[in-house]
C-alpha cells in the first residue's frame, strides 16, 4: 500500500515531466542550414581558448571550424633535444644565440656543503629547433651574461648562483614560472612539465623530474644532461602561448613593470643575505633553553613525577585520566591537548596549565627561531633566506629557509630575536615600512569620505573610527573602544565577519554583529564596495587589482554553500591585499633601481611583510634615507597619502624596538 501510494501521488507531475523531456520533432523550422557556415575570428578564439586553458579542445575546435591552427610549439609530440657540450668561453661567444643576445635557459643544481651548487646550464637559441648547448657550472659562471636577454625557468635561482660565484647577470625577458603564476595564482605547480601540459600539446622527454629539472650526478651523466636540455626546449615552447595568455588576461604591464624586474631584486637580496650576530643569537637560545628547563622541572613538581611535556599521550593521561578534567574535542588519536583546549581548561588547573602554555611558547621560540636561525647562519655570518614570488595567491611575497616573515613581534620573547640581526661593518640599518597600508587601500577602493578624511587630516585613524562606530566624541574614546575599532578595520582587510570578530574580541556573535553593523553605518561605502566586489567577481570569475593583477575564483560558483562563503570572504580581501602587494613590489623595484643607478654602496637586504630593511653605508644616510621614503610614498597614487615609518639602528631591534 505504501509503495502504491508513493506512485499514485506524484503521477500527474511525473506525466508532465515525461512530456517535457520528449524532444519535439515537428517544430516548424524554416532555416536553410546550408547558409549557417561559421566564420570564426580565429585570433580572438585562440586568445579565448588560451585564457580558459582549453589547449587541446581549442585546437580541435579551431580545426573543426576550418581555421588554421597554430599550436605555438614544436611539431614533435615529445621534446627530444640534440645536445652539444660547450667547453670554452670561445665556444660560447661563437654561438648564434650569444651573438644575437637572446636565449632560453634552464639550469640544474645539487646540494653541496649546505648550499645549492650550480652544475650546469642548458641553452636553446631558437624556438623551432631541437639543438641545445650545455655549459658546465664553472663555464656558465665565467660567461659574460650582461649582453644576453633570457627566457627561462627558475631564473631567480640561476641569478643567485651567478652572483654567489661572482658571475654577471643576464637581462630577463620572461620566466615561465612567474608568468604561469600571474595567469593562475591558485595553481600549486609552475614547473615546466605542468605548464606544458596546460598550455601546449608537447611534453618533456622521459627522464625529467616532476619540476622539469633533474639534478646531475657527480659523473655528469648524459641522460641527466638531456633531461635539463629537454626542459629548456619546454621553456622555448611555452614562451608564445604564455605571452598570448598573459596579454588576454590584461597583465602584460603588471609583468613587465613589476614582476619581471622583481626577480633580479629578490635574487640580489638572497645573495646578499642579512647580517647576524651569532653570539647574540646563541645567547638568546641559551636563555630560552634555561627557561624551558626550569618550566619542565616545575611541571614535573606539580604533577609529582617526570613526564614529557611534548607528548600528547602523556598529557592526556595527566589531564583527563589522573586529574579527570572535562575533555574538549576529540581527534583521531584521542582527546585534544591543543592550545585552544588548554585555554578552556585553564581555570580548572591553573597551577599546571599556565606553566604548560608558557613552556610551549618558549619551546617553540627556542626550537624554531633559536636553533632554527643558528642552523641557517652561513659561513659569511649572514642568513640567506629564499624569497618566494609565486606562492601567495594575493601577490604577497613570502620567505623560507628560514621563514623570516614569521619571526614573532607580538611578545617580548619573540621581538628579542631582532637583536641578532645586524648590519655589516661600515653600515647601519634603515627599516622602512608602510603605515596602515591595507586600511589606506580600503579607503581608496571604497571611496569612503569618512576614512579618506581621517587619513588626509592626519587623525588617529582608530580613534576616529571608534568615535564614529560608538557614537562618541574622538577625545572621549577609551582604550577598549579604540582596540575594537582597530580589530574591525584590520579584520575587514581579510574578509572578517561577525563570527571572526567575536572570536578575536572574546565576545558573543550577536554583540560582534551589532558592532560591525555600526561600523558599516558609519562607513557605508565600505559595505557597498565589498558587496560590489563580490558581485563583480561572481560575474567575471576573478578579482582584479588596480594594477591589473587577477585572481581566478571559480569557488564563487561552487554548489557547496560553505565553500562559496569562504570564497566571498577571499574576494573581499583579494583586491585589498593584492593592491598592497603591488604597491610594495613597485617600491622594492624602484628602491633597488635607484640604489644601482645612483652608484650607492647601500643595498636592500631584507623584506618582511610591508617592511624593507636597507644596509646603508656610513656617509650615505642623508641621501639614501630621504630617497627610500620618497620612492615608497610615490609607489602609487591613491586618494589618501601613503605614509612610511622610518627608523635607524645598529640592529633590527634597535630600529624597530
Amino acid at each position: 500500500p505504501n509503495l502504491k501510494a508513493s506512485l499514485i501521488e506524484p503521477s500527474a507531475r511525473a506525466g508532465a515531466n515525461f512530456e517535457l523531456m520528449l524532444l519535439v520533432r515537428d517544430a516548424p523550422v524554416t532555416v536553410d542550414f546550408t547558409t549557417l557556415t561559421p566564420h570564426p575570428d580565429t585570433p580572438a578564439l585562440q586568445r579565448l581558448f588560451d585564457l580558459l586553458e582549453f589547449r587541446a579542445l581549442g585546437a580541435r575546435a579551431l580545426e573543426a571550424l576550418g581555421a588554421e591552427v597554430d599550436h605555438d610549439a614544436p611539431a614533435a609530440a615529445t621534446l627530444e633535444p640534440v645536445v652539444r657540450r660547450l667547453t670554452s668561453l670561445s665556444d660560447v661567444t661563437s654561438t648564434a644565440w650569444y651573438q644575437a643576445g637572446r636565449a632560453c635557459v634552464a639550469a640544474s643544481w645539487q646540494a653541496e656543503a649546505g648550499r645549492s651548487a650550480l652544475l650546469g646550464v642548458a641553452v636553446a637559441g631558437s624556438h623551432d629547433e631541437m639543438a641545445v648547448d650545455w655549459l658546465d657550472g664553472d663555464l656558465a659562471v665565467g660567461v659574460d651574461w650582461s649582453a644576453v636577454t633570457v627566457q627561462g625557468h627558475q631564473t631567480k635561482a640561476l641569478m643567485r648562483s651567478l652572483l654567489d660565484s661572482e658571475g654577471s647577470l643576464f637581462g630577463l625577458d620572461l620566466d615561465v614560472g612567474v608568468v604561469g603564476y600571474l595567469i593562475d595564482p591558485s595553481s600549486a605547480r609552475y614547473d615546466v612539465a605542468s605548464l606544458l601540459e596546460r598550455y601546449t600539446t608537447v611534453s618533456l622527454a622521459s627522464g625529467s623530474t616532476p619540476d622539469g629539472q633533474l639534478a646531475l650526478g657527480d659523473n655528469g651523466d648524459d641522460d641527466d644532461v638531456r633531461a635539463v636540455a629537454s626542459t629548456v626546449l619546454g621553456v622555448a615552447a611555452l614562451v608564445n602561448p604564455l605571452r598570448t595568455a598573459l596579454e588576454a588576461a590584461g597583465m602584460t604591464a603588471l609583468h613587465d613593470d613589476i614582476e619581471r624586474p622583481l626577480v633580479a631584486v629578490l635574487a640580489k637580496m638572497e645573495h646578499l643575505g642579512v647580517g647576524v650576530d651569532r653570539a647574540e643569537l646563541q645567547s638568546i637560545n641559551d636563555r630560552l633553553r634555561l627557561q624551558v628547563d626550569e618550566l619542565t622541572t616545575h611541571l614535573h613538581e606539580v604533577v609529582g613525577r617526570v613526564f614529557n611535556p611534548n607528548s600528547p599521550n602523556q598529557l592526556r593521561d595527566i589531564l583527563y585520566t589522573e586529574r579527570k578534567l572535562t575533555p574538549g574535542k576529540k581527534t583521531k588519536t584521542g582527546f585534544s591537548t591543543d592550545a585552544a583546549t588548554l585555554e578552556r581548561l585553564r581555570d580548572d588547573w591553573p597551577e599546571f596549565i599556565d606553566p604548560l602554555l608558557r613552556y610551549r611558547e618558549l619551546e617553540k621560540l627556542r626550537g624554531t627561531y633559536g636553533e632554527g636561525l643558528l642552523a641557517e647562519v652561513a659561513s659569511d655570518g649572514r642568513i640567506h633566506a629564499t624569497f618566494q614570488q609565486t606562492v601567495a595567491r594575493t601577490g604577497r611575497l613570502s620567505s623560507d629557509h628560514p621563514n623570516l616573515h614569521n619571526i614573532p613581534v607580538r611578545s617580548d620573547e619573540g621581538r628579542v630575536f631582532r637583536r641578532a640581526f645586524v648590519p655589516a661593518a661600515g653600515f647601519e640599518l634603515l627599516v622602512a615600512d608602510y603605515n596602515q597600508i591595507e586600511l589606506r587601500c580600503i579607503a581608496h577602493l571604497a571611496h569612503d569620505p569618512g576614512l579618506i578624511e581621517a587619513f588626509t587630516s592626519g587623525q588617529d585613524l582608530h580613534r576616529a573610527t571608534a568615535a564614529r562606530v560608538f557614537g562618541v566624541e574622538p577625545d572621549t574614546v577609551n582604550l577598549d573602544q579604540r582596540s575594537k575599532a582597530k580589530m574591525i578595520s584590520y579584520g575587514l582587510a581579510y574578509g572578517m565577519e561577525a563570527f571572526g570578530l567575536a572570536q578575536r574580541l572574546g565576545i558573543g556573535t550577536g554583540e560582534a554583529s551589532t558592532i560591525l553593523d555600526a561600523y558599516f553605518a558609519a562607513f557605508p561605502n565600505v559595505r557597498a564596495y565589498m558587496d560590489q566586489t563580490v558581485a563583480e567577481a561572481k560575474e567575471r570569475g576573478y578579482t582584479e587589482t588596480l594594477f591589473g593583477r587577477r585572481r581566478p575564483m571559480p569557488e564563487l560558483r561552487d554548489p557547496n554553500q560553505r565553500v562559496r562563503q569562504a570564497a566571498e570572504r577571499q574576494a573581499m580581501n583579494a583586491a585589498i591585499q593584492g593592491l598592497a602587494a603591488d604597491i610594495f613590489k613597485v617600491a622594492l623595484v624602484r628602491v633597488d633601481q635607484a640604489l644601482a643607478q645612483g652608484g650607492y654602496t647601500s643595498r636592500l637586504v631584507l623584506q618582511v611583510h610591508d617592511e624593507v630593511v636597507v644596509e646603508v653605508a656610513h656617509g650615505e644616510r642623508d641621501m639614501v634615507g630621504p630617497m627610500v621614503i620618497d620612492l615608497m610614498r610615490q609607489a602609487a597614487t591613491l586618494s589618501v597619502p601613503l605614509e612610511v615609518n622610518v627608523a635607524w639602528g645598529a640592529s633590527w631591534a634597535e630600529a624597530k624596538g
